[in-house]
């Protein structure tokens, strides 16, 4: 297998558990640099590999307003290349997506075949990767997930971990439902997941893989911090971003389950298995 964005959040989790699959390569970006082609075409025939995972993104959702173009080389163009040359070769390519190819109009958790309408670049770049790769005629598994945080890296949780030691009262947005989702149980799921698909008995396409239950990013914050009374609700607008973002963005995992028989664990359980683990 070829891992790329094995330093990510999603990344770093997957070394950890796709061995159980096999070898896995996993170049860093000096190597394998998705805003650059010719390197991604290098890295794939030195791999050979049979199934490809793209772990790698541009994920700074705010900068992407400004940074458009960067955003879709990464999240399209790179992709894009990666599926031509799965489909050369024969391969499966894996591919991570988002929530936010929806515009959070729905009031009830969105499906696989629901119309998309992202709201912001961050989320035009992803859906636009994500029809690069399904016009590339490549083997394909795209798993769409939401809200993804860890132990390492930039995310929601690390933040408010390190503003609740800096700060008496927090102010966080309690307008924008979604599903928290670890990237360990991403990477605990995957292996299952892959190895169906590879092997023919599972087909592929696009899948919704998030953690059970939803939340509000206020109600996620109350959680991590364990004292809701330091916690202030305010609505979107009373802490305008670059980006703008789905009111709902919860998405219905059914079809994972009922094609793998897989269904990923709480957004509180996973919460409290990432708080408990080293660096948190």
């Amino acid at each position: 297998m070829l891992l790329t964005g094995s330093t990510g959040q999603v990344g770093s989790a997957l070394l950890e558990t796709l061995p159980r699959l096999g070898e896995v390569i996993a170049p860093g970006r000096q190597d394998l640099d998705l805003s650059k082609n010719e390197s991604i075409v290098k890295a794939v025939a030195a791999a050979g590999a049979d199934v490809i995972v793209n772990a790698a993104a541009y994920t700074a959702v705010d900068k992407a307003e400004s940074e458009e173009s960067l955003a879709m080389a990464v999240n399209r163009d790179g992709p894009a290349i990666l599926a031509e040359e799965a489909a050369q070769r024969g391969a499966l390519l894996v591919h991570f997506s988002t929530d936010y190819v929806f515009d959070g109009e729905k009031a009830s958790p969105y499906v696989e075949s629901d119309a998309t309408n992202p709201l912001n670049a961050y989320g035009r770049s992803k859906l636009a990767g994500e029809q690069a790769i399904q016009r590339s005629g490549c083997r394909h598994l795209i798993l769409r997930t939401s809200w993804v945080y860890s132990n390492t890296g930039k995310n929601f949780l690390l933040t408010m971990l390190r503003l609740a030691r800096e700060k008496k009262e927090l102010r966080v947005v309690d307008d924008q439902f979604g599903a928290p989702t670890s990237s360990r149980m991403i990477a605990d799921a995957l292996p299952e997941i892959v190895r169906r698909v590879a092997s023919g008995e599972c087909d592929g396409g696009i899948y919704h893989m998030t953690a059970q239950g939803r939340t509000t990013w206020c109600g996620f914050a109350r959680a991590i911090i364990g004292d809701a009374d330091r916690v202030r609700p305010i609505s979107s607008s009373e802490y305008p971003t670059p980006a703008r973002r789905p009111r709902n963005s919860v998405l219905d995992n059914s079809k994972l389950e009922k094609n793998f028989g897989i269904r990923l664990p709480s957004w509180e359980a996973g919460m409290r298995e990432v708080l408990a683990s080293p660096g948190s």
